[in-house]
């Protein structure tokens, strides 16, 4: 998951040049370059942030239901459970203003306080019925988008070019002030964060992990192995096809630049599915894995337990090294170099957890929060997927 994390944000850092609408690839680009970015398009982009907020939402039901095992009156649960969202929302914050301005834990948090305010302790019913409502508005709202753009292309409002291309999104890493910088981050999220949950593939994706954490399917994958099966193979299929929009639009071969924001909709929504399949796969893979633990699949394990520190060790890295104010790299490479370095900070966070894991040492970050959230009380430890 973090891998695909860090290919999805490494774009974001890279400035210099044209960027579209929707998308912070780097126009004009061809051969191995343009390929990578059509796979990084159909494949990763807008599939790694719902996986992430499926498996957030995952982690909301174990936390909640190990108190309650715990004996923790649910009403005690639940302000635990707030009280850790509204300190991820303030992490989030920290984060965007000193290094990324495309944090997400502040938008997960922020999520997590509507969710567990409104839907903790009801039916396995009522959070399908949630489900299908957002799933039905979002299906509306991206059909309602890709025909605009499809009628408007067509010329009946005779030609779109007149409008003129749309400005490219903001671009705080091209900035070598420091604090500049980091006032253009903060602003950013600061629109961002709501953004994504009015957005509603968040939400979607949270409500649809704590259905599949009711039923278990990531604790005991080999339980459900039929049931993950089948969600990872309509999953890919439907998150690749949705990826695909995006690419075609961004190879310019479905709708002029001036309609890029017509696939949107339909390809976030893709975007859940696709993140859900993933969930599903890596279910699959644990399950053929079993207790014969490697070395890498206990590294990778490792990262698993420390997400957050890892999630934010990547900014610490991707900071310096890509942004104006660091040694600048983000302006000089291209996008399949960018890629590599990307896979590099994996790399590094993979080490740094394998030794965090040798020595007995839990992730800072999940230290931190922790200690915010619960204070010196004593409460049940969650559970780690594994």
């Amino acid at each position: 998951m973090l891998l695909l994390i860090a290919l999805a944000n490494v774009p974001w850092w890279l400035y210099g040049g044209e960027q579209g609408f929707t998308s912070a690839h780097p126009t004009g680009q061809e051969g191995a370059d343009l390929a990578w970015q059509l796979f990084s398009l159909v494949a990763i982009d807008g599939r790694s942030y719902p996986l992430f907020a499926f498996l957030f939402g995952y982690g909301i039901w174990q936390l909640y239901s190990r108190q309650s095992a715990a004996g923790t009156p649910w009403r005690e649960a639940r302000r635990l459970l707030q009280r850790r969202h509204a300190w991820m929302v303030a992490l989030g914050a920290v984060h965007a203003l000193l290094l990324w301005l495309g944090d997400i834990v502040g938008a997960y948090g922020l999520v997590g306080l509507i969710v567990v305010a409104l839907l903790l302790r009801r039916s396995d019913r009522a959070l399908r019925i949630v489900t299908w409502v957002l799933a039905g508005l979002l299906l509306g709202f991206g059909l309602l988008g890709l025909t605009s753009g499809l009628v408007l292309g067509s010329g009946v409002a005779g030609d779109v070019s007149q409008f003129g291309a749309p400005a490219g999104l903001p671009q705080p890493p091209a900035e070598s002030n420091y604090l500049l910088f980091a006032i253009q981050s903060l602003g950013m999220w600061l629109v961002a964060t709501p953004a994504q949950v009015f957005s509603l593939t968040v939400p979607l994706a949270v409500v649809l992990g704590m259905l599949a954490a009711r039923r278990g399917l990531l604790d005991r994958p080999a339980e459900h192995r039929a049931t993950l099966v089948r969600i990872a193979i309509a999953g890919i299929l439907v998150g690749w096809a949705g990826g695909a929009l995006a690419a075609a639009q961004h190879a310019g071969a479905l709708l002029a630049p001036e309609l890029s924001w017509a696939t949107m909709g339909l390809s976030s929504l893709a975007g859940v599915a696709g993140g859900v399949g993933y969930a599903a796969l890596f279910g699959l893979v644990a399950a053929a894995i079993g207790e014969r633990r490697g070395p890498v699949s206990g590294a990778i394990a490792a990262v698993g337990k420390r997400s957050l520190s890892s999630y934010l060790l990547q900014s610490v890295l991707f900071a310096p090294l890509l942004a104006a104010w660091g040694l600048g790299l983000g302006g000089v490479l291209s996008p399949l170099q960018a890629a590599g370095v990307a896979a590099g900070v994996w790399l590094v966070t993979l080490v740094v957890a394998a030794v965090l894991e040798r020595t007995g040492r839990r992730g800072p970050a999940e230290v931190l929060l922790r200690r915010l959230a619960y204070g010196r009380r004593q409460v049940a430890e969650p559970s780690p997927l594994r």
